[in-house]
């Protein structure tokens, strides 16, 4: 449980994923904390058998492996990220925060195309009609095969929205954000 938000410890979508850790966004001003979402992230499995290198290493010493991190984020296997709302935010603040972040990373690794900025573009207009109200729920769904990514937005009484990020490179960098 994060902020009174449950993340169960299994997710199943066309595999059973399991809860690796959860956590919040926020930033604090003038000494008060303002939490934005809280977050639970999800991996099949069969992650365990890329991370052999790691195995035994205390949680600490991994939260501050780069190369723990990379070995997470790229092994072959499916990832699902939750987020649900703390805070309310309009969508297209949401959008413009993901957009900058990927394009950011993607301009530091020389990744950032016609193709890469066509795709935020079309985060960015999913995102902008929404209303990030408390306990909306924003999933990421990465898929091996075909690297993707499906978003998905759902709040009470609205049906759900969804949208497929194929470009390789948006899809890995939001899997980094």
């Amino acid at each position: 449980m994060v902020d009174e938000v449950p993340f169960p410890s299994q997710i199943t979508t066309s595999k059973h994923l399991s809860l690796l850790g959860h956590g919040i966004t926020d930033i604090e001003i003038h000494f008060l904390q303002i939490k934005f979402t809280a977050i639970g992230v999800y991996i099949d499995p069969e992650i365990v058998g890329h991370l052999q290198k790691w195995r035994g290493k205390p949680g600490n010493h991994l939260a501050e492996d780069d190369d723990f991190f990379d070995a997470l984020i790229d092994a072959p296997v499916d990832k699902l990220i939750r987020v649900v709302v703390i805070k309310e935010i309009k969508g297209s603040q949401y959008g413009v925060q993901l957009e900058s972040a990927v394009r950011d990373r993607l301009a530091a690794d020389d990744k950032y195309e016609e193709e890469e900025e066509e795709a935020l573009e079309k985060i960015v207009e999913f995102f902008q009609s929404k209303y990030l109200k408390k306990h909306s729920v924003i999933t990421y769904q990465f898929s091996v095969s075909p690297p993707a990514a499906e978003i998905v937005f759902s709040t009470e009484g609205k049906e759900e929205a969804k949208m497929k990020v194929e470009n390789k490179n948006v899809v890995e960098m939001i899997k980094r954000w």
